[in-house]
């Protein structure tokens, strides 16, 4: 399946008042995997941003008079994201100034993007697994052990990115690694402290993998048939292949 993680900025909430997306970021995932295909860009709103926004975001006005219009990159942006199953931490939050600004430049039919794309809310995701929890994004990221160590402010690209960590930690089962003697120091009631599970780089060198010969492959259902002899029924490996061979 092919996901976008999608994050905004804007300038200011809410959506009803006028305000609009300044920043929208993406990252693209693969079959759980970061592909390396991002959408990113900075908008000129044609309205002042609210000084409670810079705070958040720290993105002025004045960085922003050089930039193109939504107008201008509506068409790459829907092409990016159509069809793809879009995960988003407050979907309603991003998905409605999302859909205002397809339906400021009259385009209807793209104005409920949910018509084009499934929605995944991270945030709903997390209060369902940790109810009575703070699941902000920071939180999210502390409790599965994603490094936001550079997010001083809010950015699109930046969080969607962050996102697309804490959404496969979320998603993935097992997030640490306690192992005996694993060299990991322990708390100070002398329990042993989870190690984090660190993501391998996308460019890493692929382990190899090694078929087994004919010769092996013959071995092996040799192995298989003096097995059921002496159980008196097939073995548990050919009863997995025939029942997927049934399937």
């Amino acid at each position: 399946m092919r996901s976008i993680v999608l994050d905004t900025e804007t300038t200011g909430m809410p959506v009803t008042d006028g305000h609009r997306i300044i920043e929208i970021g993406c990252v693209e995932l693969e079959g759980r995997r970061l592909t390396g295909r991002h959408f990113h860009v900075y908008l000129q709103p044609d309205r002042e941003i609210d000084e409670g926004a810079i705070a958040v975001h720290g993105i002025t006005n004045e960085f922003l008079q050089d930039k193109p219009r939504f107008k201008d990159v509506a068409e790459e942006f829907f092409e990016f994201i159509k069809g793809a199953q879009l995960i988003i931490h407050n979907a309603a939050f991003d998905v409605g100034f999302i859909n205002n600004e397809f339906a400021l430049l009259g385009q209807q039919d793209r104005a409920e993007i949910a018509d084009h794309c499934a929605i995944l809310d991270t945030l709903l995701m997390a209060r369902e697994r940790h109810p009575g929890q703070r699941n902000n994004l920071d939180a999210l990221c502390k409790r599965y052990d994603v490094d936001n160590s550079g997010r001083d402010l809010h950015g699109a690209l930046l969080d969607a990115e962050i996102l697309a960590d804490v959404y496969l930690a979320m998603t993935g089962g097992q997030t640490h690694l306690s192992l005996a003697g694993d060299g990991s120091e322990g708390d100070s009631s002398g329990r042993r402290q989870p190690t984090p599970i660190r993501r391998l780089p996308a460019e890493r060198t692929r382990t190899p993998v090694i078929r087994a010969s004919e010769e092996e492959l013959a071995e092996h259902a040799a192995r298989l048939a003096v097995i059921e002899k002496s159980a008196g029924a097939p073995p548990l490996w050919l009863q997995l292949e025939q029942a997927t061979a049934e399937q």
